[in-house]
C-alpha cells in the first residue's frame, strides 16, 4: 500500500493541482482526486496522513464523504477546506469527525500548523 502525506480531494482540477504542487514544494507527497467516490476508492488503495476535503464536490457533498472516510479508517485527520461553508457546516463537520474546517483560499502555513500540531499530538 502506499503512503502520501496527503489526498487532496476537490472538484476545482486547477485548484487541487495547484495546491498538490505547493505542498510540493514543502516536501510533502500528495494525491488529488476530484471528486468523492475516487476520494473514497483512494482510501482501499493508499494510506494518507492527513486528508483535505471540499465540501462541494459534483457527485457527493462532502459531509458524506466525510462520514464515509470516518466510517472505514476512523482515526484519518480530515480537514474540510471550502469556498462556501456556512456555520451550520463548520459545527456538521467538526461534530462528524473533521480535525479543522478552512475556508479558501488556503493559507498553507495556517495549515501547515495545524498538520504539525495534529502530528505532536499523535506522536
Amino acid at each position: 500500500m502506499k503512503h502520501y502525506d496527503l489526498l487532496i480531494v476537490d472538484d476545482e482540477q486547477r485548484y487541487a493541482d495547484m495546491l498538490a504542487r505547493r505542498l510540493g514544494l514543502r516536501n510533502l507527497t500528495c494525491q488529488v482526486c476530484y471528486d468523492g467516490r475516487s476520494a473514497i476508492e483512494c482510501l482501499a488503495e493508499a494510506a494518507f496522513a492527513v486528508i483535505i476535503l471540499d465540501l462541494q464536490l459534483p457527485d457527493l457533498y462532502g459531509t458524506e464523504v466525510l462520514a464515509q472516510i470516518k466510517q472505514r479508517r476512523p482515526d484519518n485527520v480530515v480537514i474540510i477546506l471550502t469556498g462556501h461553508g456556512t456555520e451550520k457546516d463548520k459545527q456538521a463537520c467538526l461534530a462528524a469527525g473533521a480535525h479543522a474546517f478552512m475556508n479558501k483560499p488556503l493559507d498553507i502555513d495556517r495549515l501547515l500548523t495545524i498538520m504539525n500540531r495534529l502530528k505532536t499530538r499523535s506522536a
